[in-house]
């Protein structure tokens, strides 16, 4: 497993879950990992494990929201390792993004939108102002399938997914003359690590029969970081079990009707 050797990566949210998977994973396949997460315990317990396994990785906190944090982000990536080929943004709000849009008000909006949609764009251009003059690079973002479909009492979420994916497409297009790919990855109903039962409750809307794992992003993420990868830039690769391509009702809701407030 060495598609990744010699490459520098940076997985921000990587102290659970999606992150910490691929981290993981692109430390086995060679890389030197950067694992970002706004928990620093999270994040050293994953370079742990990356040690452990014979791999090379260092923990860094970081608010991706946070310009002068996520600048610190990729000077240190490059001062420990010497360069950064692969910036994996993964950081975001998921669990803190619920909220029905009349319950929700513009600071709720704003913090969502920060925390996912500023977090990406803040990280891809501060790699982006590396790579560009240092052989070119990978910038993977981490949309949603509420990117271009929807979910109950989820508005600045999805809002801001929908930006990430378009986003991606710009950054494809004004980064490809200075040899950096921009592409993206679109998790389906992926389990949180230690929840079974939600597991078993949502895998009745997946065509495949049931939940992803965080590991299945794992692999998709280290092809398109990897040089198989060469002449893909601009597109998105869903990974949802075949989640997008049907048209049904959700079996399983995030925000119930029966939830909604009562005006």
């Amino acid at each position: 497993m060495s598609k990744l050797a010699g490459k520098v990566a940076v997985v921000t949210g990587s102290g659970r879950n999606i992150g910490a998977a691929i981290a993981v994973r692109y430390a086995q396949e060679g890389a030197k990992v950067v694992v970002c997460d706004i928990d620093l315990d999270n994040a050293n317990a994953v370079v742990e494990q990356i040690k452990a396994d014979g791999g090379e990785a260092i923990a860094v906190r970081a608010d991706v929201s946070k310009e002068d944090e996520v600048n610190a982000l990729v000077a240190t990536a490059v001062e420990t390792f010497g360069g950064l080929d692969v910036m994996l943004n993964n950081a975001g709000a998921v669990r803190d993004a619920v909220k029905h849009v009349f319950d929700a008000d513009v600071n709720f909006f704003d913090r969502v939108i920060a925390a996912n949609l500023r977090g990406h764009y803040l990280c891809a251009v501060a790699a982006a102002r590396h790579m560009a003059t240092h052989g070119g690079g990978v910038i993977i973002n981490t949309s949603s399938g509420g990117a271009t479909r929807a979910h109950r009492g989820m508005t600045a979420y999805d809002a801001s997914k929908g930006g990430i994916e378009a986003l991606t497409r710009a950054l494809a297009l004004d980064l490809a003359p200075y040899g950096i790919r921009v592409v993206g990855l679109i998790p389906g109903f992926i389990a949180p690590d230690g929840a079974p039962e939600s597991a078993k409750t949502s895998a009745a809307t997946v065509p495949l029969g049931r939940m992803g794992a965080s590991e299945d992003l794992a692999g998709p993420a280290v092809f398109l970081a990897s040089d198989d990868a060469a002449y893909v830039t601009g597109s998105l690769i869903p990974v949802d079990g075949g989640v997008l391509v049907q048209q049904r009702s959700p079996e399983v809701e995030t925000f119930r009707v029966e939830n909604f407030p009562k005006l």
